[in-house]
């Protein structure tokens, strides 16, 4: 057996450094709070609470000396100025990334145009950019763009994790509806070469794995990518949900994770394939 590795599995730099600024955040304050789960990952969520990094539902619930953490997807504009009212210690964590959607948005606005972002309803990251300008529409499929009225100007931006294809099958409704389109690629480079990479894999292997939280949309997106080119593709959130009849007489196993999932899980995932297949190594792929 042999086993592919997209080289660019796993925490993204914006997550990482979210991640890793929380800890040491709460490292040198005894706590600190999240409007939120910093990552969709149970295990880092768990891990994380046990080092301090604390999940509450409102800005009420800080302690008057705790700082709180912005996380990565970024954060609606209203509850950055509540914060600051409060004079609570921010910990800005957003990744810069995101940061550059905002800007872009808001500079779709000032040019006149209507506002469309491409995206999950309810996901943080699509709140915060919507609160970065007075009105805009969410539009999560192409049977949500097919619903809008025809419009003279429109700007368009997306949700950073958006698939590639999800994103040009709504464009192209939508400029059926626009006059004027000025549409801004905010898919993520990160997303986009690990998107790139299981595309490939997918293709290329006898069995797909998958490794990333049910909770997790980017997760589920590379799922549902790789299980469009190979029906031998499985999403597992550990090691200890690898099915060993997944691995009967497969040749090639190519592996992959979200954007959400550490390293030390991924790990363990490749050395249970390895001791079902008595692989010695796996080879990194992209």
């Amino acid at each position: 057996m042999r086993i592919l590795v997209a080289k660019d599995a796993g925490y993204c730099f914006g997550v990482r450094d979210a991640v890793n600024l929380a800890y040491d955040t709460a490292e040198k304050n005894g706590d600190v709070y999240m409007l939120g789960h910093i990552v969709h990952n149970e295990n880092v969520v768990q891990d994380l609470d046990n080092a301090g990094a604390k999940v509450i539902n409102s800005l009420e619930d800080v302690p008057d000396d705790k700082p709180i953490l912005f996380r990565a997807h970024g954060t609606a504009v209203e509850t950055w100025d509540d914060a600051k009212a409060k004079h609570i210690n921010i910990v800005d964590a957003t990744c810069p990334l995101v940061l550059e959607i905002h800007d872009e948005v808001k500079k779709l606005e000032a040019e006149g145009r209507s506002i469309i972002i491409i995206g999950d309803h309810s996901h943080d990251e699509v709140v915060g950019i919507a609160s970065q300008v007075k009105k805009s529409i969410i539009v999560s499929s192409p049977e949500e763009a097919q619903a809008l009225r025809k419009t003279k100007l429109a700007g368009v931006v997306s949700q950073s994790t958006q698939t590639i294809e999800n994103v040009q099958e709504i464009i192209n409704i939508i400029m059926t509806k626009v006059f004027d389109l000025r549409f801004v690629n905010t898919i993520c480079y990160p997303t986009k070469r690990n998107q790139s990479q299981i595309r490939e894999l997918a293709k290329e292997c006898d069995v797909m794995i998958v490794i990333g939280s049910f909770t997790s949309a980017n997760s589920k997106r590379l799922t549902a990518l790789a299980k469009e080119r190979n029906a031998h593709s499985f999403q597992v959130t550990c090691a200890d949900e690898i099915n060993p009849d997944w691995l009967k007489h497969t040749e090639t196993v190519g592996v992959s994770a979200g954007a959400s999932t550490p390293d030390n899980i991924i790990d363990e995932v490749l050395t249970k394939i390895k001791e079902i297949g008595e692989v010695p190594e796996e080879v990194i792929y992209g």
